[in-house]
């Protein structure tokens, strides 16, 4: 019984000696357990700071998205037209139209986008905070610098299409810039401002295409009266974009139609502004004895109406709808009329 209390004993001991052992080492060890996984976390913190740090340049993607190549088309669109309305062969002169269309889309108008979304950015800030600017993907002062390089490059492109050609992007540029910058920023006024827009994408793009295809000189008048009448339309186009930042221009002192004259006056207007000049082509077409293109022209008009009902009906939901279902109606009409003053003078 002795004996066996003494082993007993022992082993406990030994246990407990095992057991004391095992909590140094345990004591030991977790110190140094613990400072890897300090270096470790350090590590990974260091990671993740180098990969989300904002960068000093913005991305490729992020310049694309400021210059908004869905807007090149209107001007790169009248300015084929000019091309179509000034009658004259495309064969050997397919270098400068291709220029020339690069300098109404890609180059002026991406300039004027730039310069329009830096000026704009505090409004943005309200009305589109996704924007590449007020989201802070665009750092710094980068949207103002390639504003000024864009302008300065289209400079640089239209000086290769002769005098009408260079006056006419000067002429754009001068306009984009005095939308968007102070002290002019044409943009607070919304009669003034959708003006000139509709100057800088339609009349002028249409002019410089059917003055290139002159050889620099000046275009057919018939095909200035053209522009002009577009130019006018392209008014109330503009109008439909101001519907989206009512509540931003409002806050900001913006003077756009929809919050000068109200949403529905705003929306009854810009309906005046697309129709009437249309309906003055028309008359135009008849006086030039081309009465199927006028007919077909009138036929556009008449679908734009039904369009347009719908729209008043519901302006600022409908705007958007309009400018995708409506407006390609009145830009069909644009080469409608264009290969109507094509045929005139070919008939002449």
């Amino acid at each position: 019984m002795e004996v066996m209390t003494a082993s007993a004993l022992l082993a406990d001991r030994a246990d407990g000696f095992g057991m004391e052992v095992n909590r140094a080492a345990q004591h030991r060890i977790r110190p140094w357990c613990k400072f890897k996984l300090t270096l470790q976390d350090v590590k990974n913190k260091i990671i993740f700071m180098i990969r989300t740090r904002p960068s000093s340049v913005p991305a490729l993607p992020v310049v694309a998205e400021l210059l908004k190549p869905i807007t090149w088309f209107p001007p790169m669109w009248a300015f084929g037209c000019g091309v179509v309305a000034s009658g004259v062969s495309t064969e050997g002169r397919w270098p400068l139209i291709v220029t020339g269309i690069v300098l109404a889309g890609p180059m002026v108008c991406a300039s004027s986008q730039a310069v329009n979304d830096w000026f704009d950015r505090h409004v943005d800030a309200i009305n589109e905070p996704q924007r590449p600017i007020p989201s802070g993907r665009m750092p710094g002062h980068w949207g103002l610098y390639i504003a000024v390089l864009w302008t300065f490059l289209s400079l640089l492109v239209a000086a290769t299409l002769g005098p009408w050609g260079f006056g006419a992007a000067v002429v754009g540029l001068l306009l984009a810039w005095a939308y968007s910058a102070p002290p002019v920023r044409l943009k607070m006024n919304g009669w003034w401002g959708n003006g000139a827009c509709g100057l800088c994408y339609e009349g002028l793009a249409w002019a410089t295409g059917a003055a290139v295809m002159a050889g620099g000189a000046m275009p057919d008048s018939r095909s200035l009266w053209l522009a002009a009448l577009y130019s006018a339309g392209a008014h109330g186009i503009m109008t439909l974009n101001d519907f989206k930042a009512i509540e931003g221009d409002r806050r900001m002192g913006v003077g756009s139609l929809p919050v000068r004259l109200g949403v529905q006056g705003a929306a009854c207007t810009a309906c005046i502004f697309m129709l009437v000049p249309q309906l003055a082509v028309v008359a135009l077409l008849l006086v030039w004895a081309q009465p199927m293109h006028a007919g077909l022209l009138f036929g556009l008009i008449a679908l734009q109406v039904v369009m347009m009902k719908r729209f008043l009906g519901q302006p600022v939901e409908r705007a958007l709808w309009y400018s995708g279902f409506g407006v390609p109606l009145f830009v069909m009409g644009m080469m409608v009329s264009a290969m109507a003053l094509r045929a005139a003078g070919a008939a002449t």
